[in-house]
């Protein structure tokens, strides 16, 4: 056939026909070609529907699309036709996650490239090495906060519009990311004697890794956003927006805003002045919001899961923040080299052994003087409910002298 297929119904049943081959065994690449010949291009949503199909026709089950997942990108990469997707606005939960991808991409090519280097690494170079791949691995795990937005306010609303197959099959290939991820942290921290042994940890652990995880990425933007986009409505886009913070953003921090026109806002009004009551006294948020801001210190809550709970957001911050740090593991948060130190500080405050950790810097962007503490949070029972790390600028504290009795108001 010579002819390129112009009929809706046509394309899916090659699609159709040709997923079932290559089920069946038959070479990918050679699909592929087949694919581009007859098809050049099939539309994104046709793409979901006959998975779909294939699944609700028992032709195949969800597992053996699981299975196939990797060929089915293979073939179909570079021949999935997005023209005529909905445009997205700026602040949405789609957005949001293309940025996010955006940022997981850069860190995948700094991978890559530290991947390139390996061909020539020596022994003497290795510690030097293994700790650049640490922390930007550090930075690729922050995608499980972006998989878990997708895994518990997305997928559901697409499974309200019957969309169950392609959910499940990627919610599975997020499991063996999460998998190969893992395999990836533990070999670099396992002793590794030479360089050679590098070289086969990264063929057969790291690339795997970064491969699948890109794999992910096309998927989602040529198949599961524009999809996506079609289906759900403003209403149910704008209570995915409202509980995305829950779960954290991934190496991005937006900042753009988003409500629909017309939809459906559920605003929460805090309008009594001890909306936030304490044991010692009360705050409205605007109140409690304004406190964190403009107190001369840094606070920033990990809580006993270890993971990010809370950052205070002075202006004049030492170490910057943003929200992407939000649910992410503290351990991340660290360069490589100190995270023994974080270790520490968690195993000594779990087991009552210790409860607070003090650290300062005397040589800090341009000699500043620079004091942390970190205090373990207790309960009334003394029950650990983690850490809270406070850091302050003392550099001008330090050059007090004297008495200043009267009032004075210093001249910025």
């Amino acid at each position: 056939m010579s002819e390129i297929i112009n009929n809706s119904s046509q394309r899916k049943e090659l699609l159709r026909h040709l997923l079932l081959r290559l089920h069946e065994g038959e070479n990918p690449e050679v699909l592929r070609q087949r694919l581009i010949e007859v098809l050049r291009n099939i539309p994104y949503n046709e793409v979901v529907e006959v998975e779909q199909e294939l699944i609700n026709s028992n032709a195949l089950t969800e597992e053996e699309i699981l299975e196939f997942c990797d060929l089915h990108t293979a073939v179909l990469d570079g021949s999935i036709d997005v023209e005529g997707a909905k445009s997205i606005p700026a602040g949405h939960p789609v957005d949001t996650f293309k940025k996010e991808n955006t940022a997981l991409k850069n860190e995948a090519i700094k991978i890559a490239g530290l991947f390139n280097q390996a061909s020539a690494l020596g022994d003497n170079e290795l510690p030097g090495y293994i700790l650049q791949l640490r922390s930007l691995l550090n930075n690729i795990s922050d995608v499980e906060k972006h998989y878990l937005r997708k895994e518990y306010l997305l997928f559901p609303y697409l499974e309200k519009h019957l969309i169950t197959g392609p959910p499940k099959v990627m919610w599975g290939k997020h499991d063996e990311i999460r998998e190969l991820l893992k395999s990836s942290f533990e070999a670099l921290e396992s002793p590794i004697s030479s360089a050679e042994e590098m070289r086969s940890i990264i063929q057969l652990v790291l690339a795997p890794a970064i491969e699948m995880l890109d794999r992910m990425i096309m998927k989602e933007e040529e198949i599961l956003f524009p999809m996506a986009m079609d289906t759900l409505t403003d209403d149910e886009w704008y209570k995915i927006y409202q509980e995305t913070p829950e779960f954290g953003y991934c190496l991005f921090d937006p900042e753009d805003e988003w409500q629909p026109a017309g939809a459906k806002v559920e605003k929460q009004e805090y309008v009594s002045a001890d909306a936030i009551r304490l044991s010692s006294g009360a705050f409205n948020l605007a109140e409690l919001e304004a406190l964190f801001v403009h107190l001369p210190i840094d606070i920033t809550f990990v809580d006993k899961n270890d993971k990010v709970r809370f950052f205070s957001h002075s202006p004049n911050r030492v170490f910057e923040r943003n929200r992407s740090v939000i649910g992410r593991d503290v351990r991340m948060c660290h360069p490589p080299g100190s995270v023994h130190i974080v270790e520490q500080i968690l195993t000594d405050f779990k087991n009552g052994k210790e409860n607070k950790a003090v650290f300062w810097m005397s040589k800090f962007m341009g000699d500043r003087f620079i004091y942390i503490e970190y205090s373990a949070v207790r309960g009334k029972d003394g029950e650990y409910l983690g850490v809270v790390e406070v850091t302050q600028d003392i550099t001008q504290i330090r050059k007090l002298e004297g008495d200043r009795r009267l009032l004075s108001y210093e001249k910025k």
